[in-house]
C-alpha cells in the first residue's frame, strides 16, 4: 500500500511540473500538421499512382524515390543545426509555405498545357528540400512542447492521427483522381485540382501554427560558434554517441531492405494483378488503405497497451516481422491475400517507428535533437533512394515477387547480425538503463545510455 502511495504521489508531482497548457499546444499542433499533411499525401499518392500506371516502369519509380527523397537528405544536414539554433514553430511555417507555393506554381504552368515529366520531379525534389527542414523541426518541436513522460503516448497518438490521414488521403486520392481523370483522358493534368487542395491545406495549417506559443532552445543570437561549428558538433555527437549511431543504422537497414522494395508493390499490383486503368486506379487506393487501416491500428496498440514496453523488444521484432510480411507479399498467389499482407506491414509500421522516435526524444538532450533528427532524416532520405536505385532497375529485368522474398530474407539476416553483435547488446542494456531513469530526463538518460554503451559487458 505504502508503495502505491509512492507512485500515486510521484505522479501527481510529475503532473504538477508539467508545462502549463501544454495539452491544448500539443493538440493545436497535431491538428495543424494534420491537415498540412493530408493536403502533401493527396499529391503523393496522386502523382505516384499517375507515374504508375503512365510509365510502369521500374526506372521511373526509382527516379520518382531520387527526386522524392535526396534533396530531402542534403537539406536535413543544415535543417538539424537550424532546428537547434532557430524557433522550430517558424522554420515549420516557412517550410510549408515553401512546399506549397512552389505547388501552387506547378498547378498553374500545367493549366497552360506544358505538363512535361521532368516537371513534376523538379518540384518533388522541392518538396523533398522543404520537408528537410520541417522533419527535424517537427520532431525536435513535439518533445519541446510535451512533458517526457507522456511522450510515448503522444507519438503514440500521432502515429494513429496520421494512419487514419493515410486512410482518408488515398480514398480522396483515387476519387478526386479519377473523377479529373476521366474529363482529361488520364493525362497530367488530372493532377491540378489535387495540387490547388494542397496550397489550401497547407495554408490551413499554417494559420493553425501561428497561434501556438513557441519558444526558442537556443537562440542564435546567444551562440558563439557558427553553423559549420555547430554541423560538426552534431556529426560528432552522433558519430561518437554509440546508441544513437547503431539506431540509425537499423534505421538504414529496414529502409534500404523493407520500404524501398515496398515503394514496388503499386508496379507490383498493376504488373501482377492487372485490371484495366480504371481498376488499376481503385486497386492503388485500396493497396494505400489497407496499409493506412493497419498503421491506423498498430499506432492505437502501440498508444494504448505497447507504451511501457521495452522500445529496443518493439524494434528489433518488428524489424524481423517486416522480413517474414516481405516474403509473404512476394509469395501472395491472389490480390486479396496481397492486400491483407500490406495490411499487416502497415499494423506492423507503429511497432517499428514509434519506439525509435521516442528512444531518441528520451536519450538525447534537448538542445541537440534537431540536429539528431536531421541526421534521421538523412539516413531515411538516403536509404530508400540508394535502395531503389538497386531494386527500381532490377524490377524491369527480374520480378518484383523475387525482389521481395529475397529482400526479407536479407532483412532476417541482417538484423540478426545487429542485434548478435557486442553494439547490438550494448545497445539492448543501454535501452533498458534509460527506461530506468527516474523523471524521464533526456540529460540524465543520455548518460545512462552512454555509460551502458562504453560498458565491457554487453
Amino acid at each position: 500500500m505504502a508503495v502505491a502511495n509512492g507512485e500515486y504521489e510521484a505522479d501527481a508531482a510529475a503532473e504538477a511540473s508539467d508545462p502549463p497548457h501544454w495539452l491544448r499546444k500539443v493538440v493545436l499542433f497535431l491538428s495543424g500538421q494534420t491537415i498540412s499533411l493530408l493536403g502533401s499525401m493527396l499529391v503523393q499518392y496522386a502523382v505516384f499512382w499517375y507515374l504508375t500506371i503512365e510509365y510502369r516502369s521500374g526506372v521511373y519509380m526509382m527516379l520518382a524515390a531520387l527526386f522524392g527523397f535526396l534533396p530531402q537528405a542534403v537539406v536535413s544536414i543544415f535543417g538539424g543545426v537550424w532546428a537547434d539554433r532557430h524557433n522550430r514553430k517558424y522554420l515549420i511555417m516557412g517550410a510549408d509555405a515553401a512546399i506549397a507555393l512552389s505547388t501552387l506554381a506547378l498547378a498553374l504552368i500545367m493549366m497552360t498545357g506544358f505538363d512535361a515529366v521532368w516537371l513534376l520531379f523538379a518540384v518533388m525534389a522541392v518538396r523533398s528540400a522543404g520537408a528537410g527542414i520541417q522533419m527535424p523541426a517537427v520532431a525536435a518541436l513535439l518533445p519541446q512542447i510535451t512533458p517526457t513522460r507522456n511522450l510515448i503516448r503522444v507519438n503514440g497518438v500521432n502515429g494513429s492521427i496520421q494512419s487514419a490521414m493515410a486512410l482518408l488521403a488515398p480514398a480522396a486520392a483515387g476519387a478526386i483522381y479519377a473523377w479529373s481523370s476521366a474529363s482529361t483522358g488520364g493525362t497530367a493534368a488530372s493532377l491540378i485540382p489535387i495540387f490547388f487542395i494542397d496550397v489550401a491545406t497547407a495554408v490551413i495549417g499554417i494559420g493553425i501554427l501561428a497561434f501556438i506559443p513557441v519558444g526558442t532552445v537556443r537562440k542564435a543570437s546567444e551562440v558563439q560558434t557558427g553553423y559549420f561549428a555547430d554541423l560538426v558538433d552534431g556529426v560528432r555527437y552522433v558519430v561518437h554517441h554509440a546508441f544513437v549511431r547503431w539506431l540509425l543504422i537499423v534505421f538504414a537497414i529496414i529502409f534500404v531492405l523493407t520500404v524501398a522494395p515496398s515503394n514496388l508493390t503499386p508496379l507490383m499490383l498493376v504488373r501482377s494483378f492487372p485490371a484495366g486503368a480504371e481498376q488499376d486506379v481503385v486497386n492503388l487506393a485500396v493497396l494505400e488503405i489497407a496499409f493506412s487501416v493497419g498503421m491506423m491500428l498498430g499506432g492505437i496498440l502501440v498508444a494504448s497497451f505497447f507504451a511501457k514496453r521495452s522500445r529496443i523488444g518493439l524494434i528489433v521484432v518488428s524489424s524481423l516481422v517486416f522480413g517474414v510480411l516481405s516474403i509473404g507479399l512476394g509469395l501472395a498467389p491472389n490480390v486479396w491475400i496481397f492486400f491483407g499482407f500490406m495490411f499487416l506491414v502497415g499494423l506492423a509500421v507503429p511497432f517499428f517507428s514509434t519506439p525509435s522516435m521516442t528512444l531518441l526524444q528520451e536519450t538525447v538532450e534537448p538542445e541537440r535533437q534537431g540536429r539528431v533528427f536531421g541526421f534521421m532524416g538523412i539516413v531515411m532520405a538516403v536509404a530508400m533512394p540508394l535502395g531503389m536505385v538497386v531494386f527500381g532497375p532490377l524490377a524491369d529485368v527480374l520480378p518484383i515477387e523475387l525482389l521481395l522474398v529475397a529482400a526479407g530474407i536479407l532483412t532476417f539476416v541482417v538484423i540478426g547480425l545487429a542485434v548478435w553483435l557486442p553494439a547490438g547488446q550494448r545497445a539492448i542494456a543501454a535501452a533498458r538503463a534509460a527506461s530506468q531513469v527516474a523523471g524521464g530526463d533526456p540529460a540524465v538518460a543520455a548518460a545512462a545510455v552512454e555509460e551502458a554503451m562504453h560498458s565491457k559487458e554487453p
